[in-house]
């Protein structure tokens, strides 16, 4: 391999680079995890993490990916048979409900186009036409990392409410938390799901699960297996900082010091630059002339900006020459989009000039491809990011 000068520019939509500073936390000794030390950093994490959710309730921290935060949501509350509710509104909410369907529930799955977020009106007709209340859950991604189409969430709860159903809510927050507002308890969320790879800014490794009383309610009488994914023996030993297993020690020290990072910023701000740098990208595509996935502006995702590729032209083939000439990695199209999209991540630790790099790359590569497009992407973006 030829060495390569500076550093590589990943603006996949995560993992997410991770900062200097979080990887020397990372690099500490091994503690003893039955020790008083790591009570006392299970302790600080776990306490550190609800102002995060905005939550005063429990969040259950797993040695595993967003799909075991999935898992965990489905087994923990819901019996063999019993019926949920789910949307069609990316790659993503498609693998959470092949993930119901192989523990035997029965999906009422909403089919989408893709481009647009969870509708709050069909939330509250489809939940109305259930008088029964035979629905259990109503589960939602809040940001499509595949699409860049963020729904609504507090639609959403507003839309359950007026149908005056019992059913749990369910959010994926794995790409929103810690770059889009979320309010676990102001929304009436019952359970959230995430992970360390996007906005926390660490490696994969760690997921989470913030679990409000009537969930854990729930919890009590579900009847589908569970061991790893239990939450008993976690919210028992995470009492005193523990776990009931072996944890990811040293993710922990990193998820200290992201959690450290962002009190030094504070949530407000961070979301606002993300929301400032998701503006920005969108000029940049508008400029260049091409195709924005998402069709309502109210769900621009802050975190991905996904752009569709001019027809007669593979996006694969733009990211792949990205890659080799730039040495800047751009998101792939998953699913119905493979070929037809790339993606810009701009979430996570992530400034103003790193997003300027990023789209300059970004449009050396559409000449470079032979992609027909408009100069002055570049120039949108700037002024954006130049505005006070």
């Amino acid at each position: 391999m030829v060495a390569k000068s500076g550093r590589h520019f990943l603006q996949i939509p995560g993992p997410t680079n991770v900062p200097d500073r979080i990887l020397r936390a990372m690099a500490q000794p091994t503690i003893d995890h039955r020790g008083p030390e790591f009570g006392r950093l299970g302790k600080e994490i776990l306490e550190g993490l609800k102002p995060v959710f905005k939550t005063a309730g429990s969040v259950i921290v797993y040695p595993g990916s967003g799909t075991g935060a999935w898992e965990a949501a489905l087994v923990n509350t819901l019996s063999p048979g019993d019926r949920i509710l789910m949307f069609e509104t990316g790659h993503f909410s498609t693998l959470w409900k092949e993930v119901a369907v192989r523990f035997g529930l029965s999906v009422d799955y909403v089919p989408g186009d893709w481009r647009t977020g969870v509708d709050p009106k069909v939330v509250e007709a489809k939940l109305a036409e259930d008088k029964a209340h035979a629905i259990k859950v109503v589960a939602v991604v809040h940001n499509e990392t595949s699409t860049g189409v963020a729904s609504r969430i507090p639609e959403v709860r507003k839309a359950i409410d007026a149908a005056r159903h019992p059913a749990l809510f369910m959010v994926d927050t794995v790409s929103s938390l810690a770059c889009i507002d979320y309010r676990h308890d102001e929304w009436g969320v019952d359970v959230a799901v995430s992970a360390s790879q996007k906005g926390l800014m660490l490696p994969p490794g760690i997921s989470f699960t913030a679990v409000g009383p009537k969930a854990i309610a729930a919890s009590k009488t579900a009847k589908l297996p569970r061991s790893f994914w239990d939450w008993a023996p976690m919210l028992r030993d995470n009492a005193s900082g523990y776990f009931p297993y072996t944890p990811s020690t040293n993710l922990l020290y990193g998820l200290r010091e992201a959690l450290g990072m962002l009190n030094e910023q504070g949530l407000d701000a961070v979301f606002a630059r993300h929301a400032r740098h998701g503006e920005a990208a969108r000029a940049a595509v508008k400029g260049w002339g091409l195709e924005l996935v998402g069709t309502d502006p109210r769900e621009y995702s802050a975190c991905v900006t996904a752009v569709f590729a001019p027809a007669g032209h593979d996006a694969d083939v733009l990211r792949k020459l990205v890659l080799d000439r730039f040495d800047l990695s751009l998101g792939t199209g998953l699913g119905k989009l493979k070929g037809r999209i790339f993606r810009i991540g701009h979430l996570g630790d992530f400034n103003d000039l790193m997003l300027a790099g990023t789209l300059a790359g970004v449009e050396m590569g559409l000449g470079a491809a032979g992609v027909p497009f408009r100069k002055g992407g570049i120039s949108a973006a700037l002024e954006r990011l130049a505005a006070p």
